[in-house]
């Protein structure tokens, strides 16, 4: 993406704040911090009684996490989440530009919106990420959002910042692909990082030994 396309994009003040994104950590990822929430907020569904603990960091703009939101999320939310076995936390981990704005318009919206637009993003990525500022603003009106509150929202740089600095931290995690999946069961010692097949067999089949 260019300069110039990056400002159609964000505005000069948040494509700034694309600029400091560390490198990607050397030494063996430290977990013992995975479990705090970012400084801008938590996303959360589930009970917190919930004998399983699931975070994934994702970025709007990634077909595999769009994949995983469409063909995995539905089912573990309706056996898992909805049932109060599971905690799922979904964190943001922009990739690209695209990702960047689409958090912060998320960010903007309600907090009791923010899933619906995101899983919007991620159902009409073909759509809109050919053209992301018009996209993101069709998707941003839908949710009932104006058209100044949007521009105001897409040049906020301390939005853009806050979404960097949990990139940064997860970066810190050992994140570097796209979704990356920790799983923690409540009588574990600390999260375990997914390796397996993100299908939804393949988290059952590390979620279910979990629950006893």
């Amino acid at each position: 993406m260019t300069n110039m396309s990056r400002r159609l994009l964000l505005g000069s003040a948040a494509a700034a704040a694309l600029l400091p994104v560390s490198a990607l950590a050397q030494d063996a990822p430290d977990l013992s911090k995975l479990a705090e929430p970012p400084a801008h907020g938590e996303i959360v569904e589930g009970a917190d009684t919930a004998k399983v603990t699931i975070i994934e960091y994702a970025s709007a703009s990634c077909p595999h996490c769009a994949d995983f939101a469409m063909n995995t999320y539905p089912a573990l939310k309706k056996d898992y989440i909805d049932t109060g076995k599971v905690r799922f936390i979904f964190r943001e981990f922009p990739h690209n530009d695209a990702g960047l704005g689409g958090f912060m318009v998320a960010r903007c919206a309600p907090p009791d919106k923010y899933r619906a637009m995101v899983d919007a993003m991620f159902k009409t990525q073909a759509t809109w990420m050919p053209n992301p500022l018009e996209g993101l603003k069709a998707i941003a009106r839908e949710a009932g959002m104006t058209e100044q509150a949007f521009n105001d929202c897409i040049k906020n740089v301390d939005i853009a910042k806050k979404i960097l600095e949990e990139r940064k931290r997860a970066e810190g995690f050992g994140v570097t692909g796209i979704p990356t999946i920790f799983i923690k069961g409540a009588s574990e010692p600390g999260f375990k990082r997914f390796e397996g097949e993100t299908s939804i067999e393949g988290l059952k089949a590390v979620i279910d030994p979990l629950l006893g």
